[in-house]
């Protein structure tokens, strides 16, 4: 059996996670759903300091303070950016990595390198004036049924700027690249910011890549359809 620890997106927190982790846990495996530092069930510390680093530390407390061995660990969007880090930190936990519609960032690179650049521009306007960026519309992860938005609406939360900004530190290269990898794109609608990944890791070694057509918000959209990959990649 595997530990899976899934690591939400920006705006979000662990409860996205409500109709995937069952569906794992179901199968006989342990299932972690942390928020991250601001965001979730943790928004009563956000601050406009938080960045990646703190973060990627979240993770990295957990894989240690649980001790889990053998893990899958899935960044969804920006949490690609902080499973990139954590696991760089902690390779001898992981069993196997898993970019759910993520970043796949280059050490020095910032989450908005990747964004689409009117995106991104809009982003650091917000940013540089307040420290934080509202959450976009939900149609924008694919959401157009309204038991889905009356859900999310109220869960969504500012995210904190700074994480946006601060370039990604690799702190074992060659360790990461040993890692086994999984990226699972999200084509219908795609957001446009993360087709880059998918072409270049559809067909590199070392990956395996799964396409599922739906938003980007899988998770709540076709939680069955990831389940069944996730756990084949547990395989």
């Amino acid at each position: 059996m595997a530990a899976y620890v899934l690591v939400h997106g920006a705006w979000h927190g662990g409860w996205c996670w409500r109709e995937l982790r069952p569906l794992l846990e179901q199968a006989g495996h342990d299932v972690f759903t942390p928020s991250l530092t601001g965001l979730g069930d943790r928004a009563h510390l956000s601050r406009p300091g938080i960045d990646l680093a703190l973060h990627v530390q979240d993770i990295v407390g957990v894989l240690e303070a649980e001790d889990l061995r053998d893990v899958i660990l899935l960044g969804h969007s920006y949490g690609g950016m902080v499973v990139t880090g954590a696991a760089a930190r902690a390779a001898a936990r992981i069993r196997r990595l898993v970019y759910l519609d993520a970043f796949v960032p280059e050490t020095g690179r910032c989450a908005l390198d990747y964004v689409v650049p009117e995106r991104a521009a809009a982003f650091r306007e917000q940013g540089e004036k307040s420290g934080f960026v509202a959450p976009p519309p939900a149609s924008l992860w694919g959401h157009t049924r309204q038991k889905d938005l009356d859900w999310i609406r109220p869960r969504e939360v500012p995210h904190p700027y700074a994480t946006f900004v601060q370039p990604v530190r690799i702190a074992d290269a060659a360790a990461l690249a040993r890692l086994p990898k999984t990226f699972i794109l999200c084509s219908q609608p795609a957001t446009g910011s993360f087709d880059q990944f998918a072409a270049k890791y559809r067909a590199a070694p070392g990956w395996r890549f799964h396409e599922l057509k739906t938003g980007h918000d899988a998770m709540i959209l076709v939680p069955r359809q990831l389940a069944a990959i996730l756990l084949r990649e547990a395989e």
